[in-house]
């Protein structure tokens, strides 16, 4: 047999039980939400054809540069999906008769190919929500509501920032600069918070900007909102962009969530896709500094795809179940939280303990059955290294007695009750241990 060094490929992660527990937990929270808004579930595959995730960008774009290439058999160029974005585009355009609107969500796997850091791994879990066939700020704001309600039933304070890539594009030709150059101006923009003034100056240049260019959008980025809603000599793109942001930013005002947005203009969201207004959502309290979640509009993508003269806008947000893991992990509620809710020790009495490991089962209970014939000492200290709440011990003497031993492992106190009335007994004995 070969020797092989047993290690996982760099960026990909092993999760036990009790970490698979949070994670199961954060994808089941936001699963709750998201269909309380009427988004319906999709699942779309992992591999996919390399030519379709390329095909909205440049060869030696960044994004292409973290995907994992790999060939079938019959040498057919493949790779493995870097979000849930394009093969939700490339779903719609497959199924035109897909009525519209159309709200799905999906969680799922997906792999990059680049830097690995805290929250940042190669195979990661997305979670998405979109809607296709709906224009205007409208769907936007009730984004923002899903965005504000799913982190708040996950325990996170946070704030959403909020720009407009026709804003931002605007304000660019304001600034001087040609059309042809906004998108790779774009790109350093997206830098803006992350980089000094002279490596920005630097990263222009090498776009093709001016000193003058730079100063006059330098200038642009450092406005606060109401400045930049009030420049002067509007370019239509411009001009569309304040619009849907003063829509968007009533509405919001008018659902009560003002105290959790933020607008940014330097905020760009890095890919070439998106049309209209982006989000990223943000730890309130700067603990994490990267997003935890982010989105935006994207109208011509499907459009593109299906190429028959219609139009299909689209937008869309994501969760990233990683960087929340990260967030969540070591919170009191989840270390201390038992997986299992009752443990059960047999003595000589195997099959009745399976029997009421099944009633207690079917009642909603968590229930393991000791089967490996520990002395009982062994049993209850993995009971506590487990955090199990309660034990049940029977035994032959219980057994003859139709009763069965409850030891409430926190409160250490035991009692007896009854195998003939055995859940609402165990009910009672919940209840009192609640109220101590």
């Amino acid at each position: 047999m070969k020797e092989i060094e047993l290690r996982n490929v760099k960026g990909c992660t092993d999760y036990s039980p009790r970490e698979q527990y949070i994670r199961n937990y954060i994808s089941d929270t936001l699963k709750k939400v998201f269909e309380k808004y009427g988004f319906k579930p999709l699942q779309t595959p992992i591999l996919c054809y390399y030519d379709l995730l390329a095909l909205k960008y440049e060869e030696d774009s960044e994004i292409l540069n973290e995907v994992y290439k790999v060939t079938d058999q019959a040498d057919r160029s493949l790779a493995l999906r870097y979000d849930l974005t394009v093969p939700f585009a490339k779903y719609i355009a497959i199924n035109q008769n897909t009525k519209l609107p159309f709200k799905r969500y999906e969680i799922g796997e997906v792999f990059r190919n680049g830097p690995v850091k805290l929250g940042r791994v190669r195979e990661f879990i997305q979670c998405d929500v979109d809607s296709v066939g709906i224009e205007g700020q409208l769907v936007e704001a009730e984004f923002v509501a899903l965005y504000v309600e799913a982190y708040n039933n996950l325990g996170i304070d946070v704030v959403i920032k909020y720009n407009n890539r026709k804003f931002l594009s605007g304000i660019i030709i304001e600034a001087g600069i040609s059309e042809e150059l906004v998108t790779e101006t774009i790109t350093v923009i997206d830098k803006f918070e992350k980089l000094s003034k002279p490596e920005l100056e630097k990263e222009f240049a090498k776009v093709g900007l001016n000193s003058e260019q730079m100063e006059k959008l330098l200038m642009y980025l450092n406005m606060d909102a109401d400045q930049l809603i009030n420049i002067e000599n509007k370019n239509e793109i411009l001009a569309e962009g304040i619009e849907e942001l003063n829509t968007l930013k009533g509405y919001i005002e008018n659902l009560g969530l003002l105290e959790y947005v933020q607008f940014a203009p330097s905020l760009a969201r890095g890919q070439e896709y998106y049309t209209g207004t982006v989000f990223e959502a943000y730890v309130k309290d700067g603990s994490i500094t990267s997003s935890i979640g982010g989105g935006g509009r994207y109208d011509k993508m499907i459009t593109d795809f299906i190429n028959n003269g219609t139009t299909y806008p689209a937008v869309g947000i994501s969760f990233g179940l990683n960087v929340i893991y990260e967030i969540l992990k070591n919170r009191e509620e989840f270390t201390e939280n038992a997986l299992t809710d009752i443990f059960i020790i047999p003595m000589g009495t195997e099959i009745e303990c399976l029997k009421i490991a099944e009633i207690m089962r079917k009642a909603g209970y968590k229930v393991e059955v000791e089967m490996r014939n520990r002395k009982m000492k062994k049993s209850l200290e993995y009971a506590n290294e487990e955090n199990i709440p309660y034990v049940f011990i029977l035994g032959e003497d219980e057994l003859a007695k139709q009763t069965i031993t409850v030891k409430d492992m926190k409160a250490k106190a035991q009692t007896q009750i009854s195998t003939t009335n055995i859940l609402e007994e165990f009910n009672k004995v919940v209840d009192n241990s609640k109220k101590i």
